[in-house]
């Protein structure tokens, strides 16, 4: 494993929300961390089919257009009884045909199909949400953090809180979704606890274990 020496870094991402987040949990340890969407980095064409081929694509990109460090993070809500989708998939649930992400369409998508699915009490409604971190360096190298968090599909959504699809995900344990949380419930961590909640929490947990700490 590569550690980290240098406290600039790139967030390899056009997501105002995951770059919010992202530099929620960051901006603790001392980074300055600019984003690709003000850097005005072309935003890659995410080919994948897994979380880390995604993540590892959007952070690569960003390490070599800026010559610095990029962390980027890939992440989707896994639904058991749709047999994994949204899974990569999941900010395609929410492309408009003008080009735009709408996830209150993206939320009803996932209710209709987990209706026609017969999945309607919470023990069939079963999800995780998972995110995937890509660090990369300008030479090409590349190191993942993986964080999962179980939950159920709850309907109808609750909360304006968060983000994506956020409003429907309720965490396992608990009695509010995500949407409900604040950002310092639902990641439930920073520099210093030992537990993490969120998916993106858990994942970014592992990379100052990994990178940071000596």
């Amino acid at each position: 494993m590569r550690k980290l020496d240098t406290k600039t870094i790139v967030v390899a991402s056009h997501n105002a929300g995951k770059i919010r987040e992202i530099q929620d949990l960051i901006g603790p340890l001392g980074f300055t961390a600019r984003s690709a969407a003000e850097l005005n980095f072309v935003e890659p064409d995410e080919t994948g089919t897994t979380f880390e081929e995604n993540a590892a694509i959007k952070a690569i990109a960003s390490a070599s257009a800026s010559g610095m460090p990029a962390l980027s993070d890939d992440s989707g809500i896994v639904i058991d009884a749709l047999g994994g989708a949204p899974g990569v998939y999941t900010a395609n649930w929410a492309e408009t045909e003008d080009g735009t992400r709408d996830f209150a369409m993206a939320m009803e998508k996932v209710e209709t199909a987990l209706e026609k699915a017969g999945a309607s009490k919470p023990e069939s409604r079963t999800a995780r949400f998972v995110s995937v971190l890509c660090l990369a360096w300008p030479d090409g190298h590349v190191e993942f953090f993986r964080g999962e968090v179980e939950g159920t599909v709850a309907w109808p959504p609750r909360g304006t809180q968060g983000f994506g699809y956020d409003p429907i995900f309720q965490p396992q344990g608990y009695e509010q979704t995500f949407g409900e949380m604040s950002a310092e419930e639902k990641h439930g961590w920073n520099i210093g606890k030992p537990q993490a909640l969120s998916h993106r929490a858990r994942a970014f947990k592992l990379f100052v274990e990994t990178c940071l700490e000596a």
